[in-house]
């Protein structure tokens, strides 16, 4: 099987041989396309429309030739539709045949959204080579683990040799650093044949701070009466808009048709400035629903700190209108507070009784429904979330953000008590919601994971005294000494660390994690999944001095007529917590006993499955 997104614009293929080559470059009279075989360079003149657009076909061209595009004022700019830039983000771009890959996965459907259990995965520190091969070869054991799909950081070419990706500048061009398209199209394959679903993270709110050549001759590209950090905001929905908004739907297609791609994560769909109608996360998703959506499962996950629940409706069958769920950082907050006693910063909105906070989040999801936020002086924030089914949520302990964020990358094994994290985690795997794990969470990894990037001088001059200067509101980096030992961001040395120690997998306390793993998925995979439908939802909750207790009303089990209720109990109480008349089978136990009611000890966890109760 072949699979290629055809597009409007970049290079492409044509039928008889040749190649056309097209750019939007409304801002220049002309544009000459300058391209090489063998590193002979040679100029063809473009045609320029009324529209802006710039176009020449030459039949000599094939796959495998580099090109590039030069101004009127000399400078020579890759093609922002490159499919590859081998040379990095100003180096020339590279034509590719989309159809060279023969797919044999022509048995994948995908999987429903009740049934993901999400790896997110940093390619170059997934692996000590940092490659699409390398992370190629690890992805039985995720599979083994119980995992059912892997979330990739930003894939789109950015400046230098090392980055989190959410620098990239050229959004169709996976990063030469990690391998070819071919290589990155059989990662794809084989995760499909371990029956694992694979997300990209993708950025549609800016451009990176190098490498951005789309100012110099597409200014349309931006709408200056939208303002954030990064500038002037991309035009979604100012004066030829629709040019902008079709290069970002053709993104979203483009990886999943052309590299099968089974969903998107959208990175920060809050900092996308457009008031049209509909707005482009939505016009994306309908374009992904109508189109590969109708042969396979395709998923959209966004991330959203307004917590627009809005955003996550179903339609009467239980299917996202727009996004199929969100980070849940909320949870993720409260269960931080809870297990470290943190309270800097966003957290300081969480310290209040973090363990009813950690309840209401498991039961509703969101816990900033619109109310105020000290932490954001009064502003309020949110929608309700409860008429949402739990699986719209992505629940975790740790993402990067949330790991890489902090100055030194630490996990979250690392900073609270071993029985207190196993329990959140226990509660986070059995919970209803969409569970997800840091790389490596799975065997409580225990490297860290540092921010890094690989700027030009000036600009990592800036981010690095920058990130200090951020850190300096922080009572632990008030000194100047203090800020002085965060890393380097653009250092060897943090990029280093910031990579997965396979080695220590099967250490004993490594072992040990990955197997409550390994127990805790297979309890979800035969008892939950099977009863997760589009009616599931929150029946209560409780929480009584850091003993939480939610319980949710669950889908008939195979279309039988009984319903059922999961139920889940855990103990962040010092001390022994008994529960007296449980109801139901007890279908996963940690540090408790049966005796005179039920005993939890602290760090103790139990689920229960009660399936014929008086409705």
């Amino acid at each position: 099987m072949k699979h290629a997104h055809r597009m409007p614009f970049g290079a492409e293929l044509l039928d008889g041989g040749g190649v056309r080559f097209r750019l939007w470059a409304p801002a220049a009279a002309q544009v000459a396309l300058e391209w090489a075989r063998k590193g002979a360079w040679r100029t063809a003149p473009m045609a320029r429309d009324d529209a802006g657009w710039h176009e020449a076909t030459l039949a000599e061209a094939a796959a495998g030739d580099r090109y590039r595009y030069l101004l009127p004022d000399g400078l020579h700019v890759p093609d922002p539709a490159s499919r590859r830039n081998p040379e990095d983000v100003h180096g020339p771009s590279e034509v590719i045949d989309p159809n060279a890959h023969a797919w044999t996965d022509t048995h994948w459907t995908g999987r429903p959204w009740r049934e993901a259990v999400v790896s997110e995965i940093h390619v170059g520190t997934f692996t000590s080579e940092g490659s699409f091969a390398a992370a190629t070869a690890r992805l039985p054991e995720l599979a083994d683990a119980g995992i059912t799909a892997v979330e990739l950081m930003p894939l789109a070419d950015f400046p230098g040799r090392r980055n989190w990706g959410y620098d990239g500048v050229l959004p169709f061009a996976p990063d030469a650093t990690y391998g070819t398209p071919e290589e990155l199209k059989a990662f794809v394959e084989a995760a499909h044949d371990l029956g694992l679903m694979v997300l990209i993270d993708v950025v549609y709110n800016h451009f990176g701070p190098e490498g951005n050549y789309l100012h110099a001759y597409c200014p349309q590209f931006f709408n200056a009466a939208h303002q954030t950090p990064w500038g002037a905001a991309i035009n979604f929905d100012g004066p030829e808009a629709r040019t902008v908004r079709d290069f970002f739907v053709h993104n979203a297609l483009y990886w999943v048709e052309e590299y099968r791609f089974d969903g998107l994560r959208m990175d920060a769909v809050h900092a996308i400035r457009d008031d049209s109608m509909p707005p482009i996360v939505e016009e994306i998703c309908a374009a992904l629903r109508n189109g590969p959506g109708r042969e396979r499962h395709i998923h959209v996950v966004l991330e959203n700190d307004l917590n627009q629940a809005s955003r996550l409706r179903r339609d009467a069958e239980g299917r996202p209108i727009a996004g199929s769920a969100q980070w849940n950082d909320d949870l993720h907050h409260a269960a931080h507070v809870l297990l470290t006693g943190e309270h800097d910063g966003y957290y300081a909105d969480y310290a209040k009784d973090p363990a009813a906070q950690f309840a209401l989040a498991l039961a509703e999801g969101f816990v900033f429904t619109g109310q105020a936020s000290g932490f954001r002086g009064g502003e309020t924030r949110g929608e309700p979330s409860k008429g949402l089914p739990p699986q719209a949520f992505v629940s975790f302990l740790q993402t990067h953000d949330q790991v890489g964020n902090r100055a030194f990358g630490e996990r979250i094994d690392a900073l609270a008590d071993a029985a207190r994290v196993q329990a959140a985690r226990a509660c986070v795997l059995l919970s209803p919601h969409t569970p997800m794990l840091f790389m490596g969470e799975e065997f409580a990894a225990s490297s860290p994971f540092l921010y890094f990037c690989d700027l030009g001088p000036e600009l990592a001059a800036a981010v690095a005294a920058g990130r200090r200067a951020e850190f300096g509101r922080f009572a632990a980096f008030a000194d100047e000494a203090a800020r002085a030992r965060i890393p380097d961001p653009n250092s060897d040395e943090a990029f280093l660390a910031s990579k997965l120690r396979w080695d220590e997998h099967d250490a004993p306390a490594h072992a040990l994690a990955l197997r409550h793993t390994r127990e805790l998925l297979a309890v979800r995979r035969a008892e939950l999944v099977p009863r997760l439908g589009h009616r599931c939802r929150a029946d209560r909750r409780t929480c009584d001095a850091d003993l939480l207790y939610v319980v949710w009303r669950l889908d008939a089990h195979n279309d039988a007529k009984t319903p059922a209720r999961w139920h889940l109990i855990a103990n962040f109480d010092r001390i022994e917590r008994r529960i007296a008349g449980l109801p139901g089978r007890i279908v996963y136990a940690l540090h408790g006993t049966a005796g005179d009611g039920f005993t939890l000890a602290p760090g103790g966890v139990c689920a229960l499955l009660e399936e014929a109760f008086d409705a």
